[in-house]
C-alpha cells in the first residue's frame, strides 16, 4: 500500500517540476519577445542608419551605398 502511494507521489513531483519548467521557460520567452517589441519602438532608425546596415552586410556595393546617401540627404 505505502510503495503504491510512493509512486504516486513520485508521479505528482515530476509532474509539478514540469509545469514549474514549463513556467520558467515561459516567462523567459515572454521577457525576451517584450524586450525586442521595446527595442523596435523605442527609436526607429533613420534611413541613413538603415543604409549603413545594408552596407555592413553586404547587401549593397559602395556605389550604391553612395548614390543612396546622395538620395536621402
Amino acid at each position: 500500500m505505502f510503495q503504491h502511494f510512493f509512486w504516486g507521489g513520485m508521479w505528482f513531483g515530476h509532474f509539478f517540476w514540469i509545469i514549474v519548467l514549463a513556467l520558467i521557460i515561459w516567462l523567459v520567452v515572454k521577457n525576451i519577445n517584450r524586450e525586442d517589441h521595446f527595442r523596435e519602438h523605442s527609436h526607429p532608425d533613420t534611413a541613413l542608419e538603415i543604409l549603413k546596415r545594408r552596407y555592413a552586410k553586404g547587401e549593397i556595393t559602395k556605389e550604391q551605398f553612395e548614390e543612396m546617401k546622395r538620395d536621402i540627404s
